[in-house]
Order: structure tokens, then sequence, then C-alpha cells
């Protein structure tokens, strides 16, 4: 497709988790690509006011849908969200992720679920309340954001690595059961990518022994350029598939 081609005008996604770093990237080039956005924060309203800000000041179109993905509602006003200002969802991107580190043998179950709960429960909600609009698209993409820590592991990460790789275990259940009602649904597996970490906590310790071939971190334009062709229409021959985006640091 000709460079600068708009190839999803027309189409409205949501994405949760996009007030910053590769959930914003991914909102900027959806909507770069033609399609209208909902932008889905937890809490932090003046991020989700930028991400649209741009959005707009570019020609494009956005809404945001606040709200804790691990509560069944958002899920519900995201749906509703991109009905109501859109008239159509065509999109879902699970983006919508907690990484903190905690050492196994001290970790509480509330810190367990805390991560588990933000990315599995999450995407289940998530995805459950968009699917009948996913459905009536006729050319429909899940696309969930996986962790490479996921594959090859890391000390401090067992609450984030376990429910990274059930992300993948999730693309492939669902690759199976909404490809008759046209859905495609993949899995990007981002490796080192250089975003701020801020509220997140430190610099993940797997950063300081993992190195990529290209010698180098990826950004976070990268990936999105990723999430853009899987939801793009040269790319409705690739289902339940989990891509990595790490510059050759694991090879899988």
């Amino acid at each position: 497709m000709p460079q600068g081609t708009k190839e999803l005008e027309g189409r409205v996604a949501v994405v949760t988790g996009a007030g910053r770093n590769i959930g914003r990237a991914v909102c900027l080039d959806l909507a770069a690509a033609g399609a209208a956005v909902v932008v889905n924060v937890r809490s932090n309203q003046q991020e989700a006011e930028e991400v649209v800000a741009r959005i707009e000041a570019n020609g494009g179109r956005a809404a945001i849908a606040s709200g804790d993905v691990v509560d069944p509602a958002t899920g519900e006003r995201l749906a509703k969200t991109a009905m109501e200002r859109f008239g159509r969802l065509d999109i879902l991107v699970n983006n919508a992720a907690l990484r903190r580190e905690s050492a196994f043998e001290s970790m509480s179950f509330n810190e367990w679920r805390d991560i588990t709960g933000t990315i599995l429960d999450g995407a289940f909600h998530c995805t459950q309340a968009c699917l009948p609009q996913l459905k009536q698209s006729g050319a429909g993409s899940i696309v969930n954001i996986g962790g490479m820590s996921g594959h090859v592991g890391a000390k401090g990460r067992a609450h984030v690595i376990t429910a990274k790789l059930g992300m993948v275990g999730f693309t492939r259940a669902l690759a199976h059961e909404f490809a008759d009602d046209g859905i495609n649904v993949n899995c990007v597996v981002p490796g080192m990518i250089d975003t701020p970490h801020g509220k997140q906590g430190p610099k993940p310790q797997h950063y300081t022994f993992q190195h990529s071939l290209a010698g180098r971190k990826g950004t976070v334009e990268e990936l999105a350029s990723l999430v853009r062709y899987l939801c793009g229409p040269l790319a409705r021959y690739i289902n339940g598939q989990d891509i990595h985006v790490n510059g050759g640091a694991y090879l899988g």
C-alpha cells in the first residue's frame, strides 16, 4: 500500500492503557491511518486529553473512556463510547498492563492478582464487551500486547510473566473461536522498548543483561507500526500469531 495511504479510514479502534508509551504510540499511529480512536486510561485524565489533542491536531477523531479494565463496566464503557461517538467498532488493542517487580517468595496474593488481573482479566472484560460490535465489522481485529519476558523468563516478574504468556494463549484461543466471524486475533510481543518507566517503577532487571542484535532498544513507534499493520487490510491472512518486536534479543 502506498506510503501515506489511510488504510484504516472509516474504522474505529479502542486502545486500553493508552495514556503513555506504547499505548499512546498505538493511538497516534492508528489515527494516522485514518481510524477514529477511543483512548482508555485508568485514571490520568490529563494524559488521555493530551493523546486526544494530538490526534485532533492532525485532523483525526478521538474520544476518552476512562476506567480500570479490571472492572467489567469499563469494557462496556469502551464499547458504548465507540458506538455513541463513532457508530461502529472494528479494532481492539488490549494493552493495559502493570509491570512491577517483586520476589516471588515475598509476593502477596494481592500483588499477584493486581498484575494478572489488569493484564488477563482486563483483556477478558474488554474483549467480551467489544465482541458484538467486532463481529458486525466484517473485518475485525484484536491485537493483544504480550511481553518478551514471558518467553525468556526473568527474576522478580512471576506475575508479569505468567500474565503476558497467558496473553499468547488467549490470542490463540480467540483466533480459533472467532475466525468464522471475520475477526483476526494476534499478539504483538515487545522486547526492550525505550520508554520512561515513571510510576511503573525502575528499569526492569532483565534489561541489564538482555541485548538485541540491533544493538539498541526499540522505539514505541516501531512497535505501533506493527499493530497498525495487523489491523489493516493487508494483514487479513495473519491470525493467531505472536509476533516479536525485539531487534533479535529473542529468536522464537
